[in-house]
């Protein structure tokens, strides 16, 4: 069946209900038509201009709040590019037709954030509900005292969900913090590798805490030599992160004294046996030395390392993989292999988040990979790293961990 042409600008000007679209700056750029019609204002005069001009606040109204609410609402739903729902409002609006004349009005608001391709607001989905005639059939509000008692107990209940929701975004905030602290510990800014150009990507999956089981580490060693570590630990948030800051430091420990990555990754296997939670975690160990121009790898389980040659063309370092840590119930040897480089060539490390979807072979995510380093491989490592990210995870958001590095040899 052929897939029907959506016109998207039809369907949101027929949406029921009343909807508009502001910019970050809660300047007006669209409304659909219910939102016209029960707003009494044309198009024309709300595009492109401030909503509180064109909806001011009652003057004559004892402790409005409805406009700073509203703004403080959008604002936050801009800071946090989350959703956010506010309580029963009471807002006037002005008679377009009748100067002075404010006709009282009860609203149930919602702002939702649109983000650009950047994770940026772009926009915000002012959605809103009248409720003024429920309001007013509950109990004939403003025609005797139970009215009032009505009106009272339903703007207490608004409150109270106001708080609630408060204290949870405090909540939200906090934890999140505390996620971030625990991210810069485990995770820090790598240290310079002599001369050598690299960057570093870490991006935990949509919907988690900012911390996650992927893990990057480069170690300077000496004679012009660099010990580079990838690894993914099974599963997201605080436990996984734990797990990874324990096998993290251990590799990095065994870097600086194993004589090769396999011998590195050996001495990590043996420590991850008494790791809980460190089973089938996958990781990739790369020495690479200027001196005799190559890189020696080992991998457990890991996705291979993309070694992007100065001509464009794309190798994949595949020669000493093995099972993922734990995988063996006996201690065996781990493999190792080496492959030449040139001056200009690029090595890429990363996790399977970047290159595997479901229902997906990991070939085919392996030859996307190949496909955007070709195209971008005369970037800067900063450039192409972000190209990479921007080519390889989903718009909507990635459901798995990725970390990356990129070093210019």
């Amino acid at each position: 069946m052929r897939k029907p042409q959506i016109d998207y600008t039809a369907v949101f000007h027929a949406l029921p209900g009343m909807v508009a679209l502001l910019t970050p700056d809660l300047v007006y750029a669209d409304a659909n038509d219910d939102f016209l019609r029960l707003a009494g204002r044309t198009r024309e005069q709300l595009l492109g201009r401030y909503i509180f001009d064109v909806f001011p606040e009652n003057p004559n109204a004892r402790a409005a709040a409805g406009m700073r609410e509203t703004r403080t609402s959008m604002l936050r739903a801009v800071a946090t590019g989350e959703r956010d729902t506010m309580a029963l409002l009471r807002y006037d609006i002005q008679d377009p037709e009748r100067s002075g004349r404010w006709v009282e009005h009860f609203w149930s608001p919602v702002n939702a954030p649109v983000l650009g391709p950047d994770g940026n607001v772009v926009l915000i989905v002012h959605r809103v509900e009248e409720v003024t005639e429920l309001i007013r059939a509950r109990g004939g509000l403003g025609h005797d005292g139970r009215a009032r008692v009505l009106e009272a107990e339903l703007f207490t209940r608004a409150r109270e969900l106001q708080e609630v929701n408060e204290r949870l975004r405090r909540a939200q905030a906090r934890d999140r913090e505390v996620a971030l602290a625990l991210q810069e510990a485990m995770l820090p800014a790598p240290m310079p590798v002599g001369h050598h150009r690299a960057a570093v990507r870490y991006w935990p999956a949509a919907g988690t805490l900012n911390v996650c089981g992927d893990w990057y580490d480069l170690v300077d060693l000496p004679g012009d030599r660099i010990a580079v570590a990838v690894g993914d630990v099974v599963g997201h948030g605080l436990s996984a992160a734990c797990v990874m800051g324990q096998l993290r430091s251990a590799l990095s420990a065994a870097a600086r004294v194993a004589a090769g990555p396999a011998q590195a990754l050996e001495a990590l296997g043996l420590y991850a046996r008494r790791v809980d939670g460190a089973e089938s975690t996958t990781v990739v160990k790369t020495l690479i030395d200027w001196g005799t121009h190559t890189i020696t790898y080992s991998s457990a389980g890991h996705p291979p390392p993309a070694l992007l040659r100065s001509c464009g063309i794309v190798a994949f370092l595949d020669k000493a993989t093995d099972p993922p840590l734990g995988a063996r119930p006996e201690h065996v040897p781990r493999p190792e292999a080496s492959a030449p480089f040139a001056e200009g060539d690029t090595l890429v490390l990363y996790t399977d988040g970047l290159v595997e979807r479901r229902a997906e072979d990991i070939d085919t995510g392996l030859a996307r990979l190949a496909d955007s380093l070709a195209r971008h491989g005369q970037d800067d490592p900063e450039s192409l790293a972000d190209a990479l990210l921007a080519d390889l995870l989903p718009p909507s958001g990635n459901t798995d961990d990725t970390a990356l590095v990129v070093i210019r040899l």
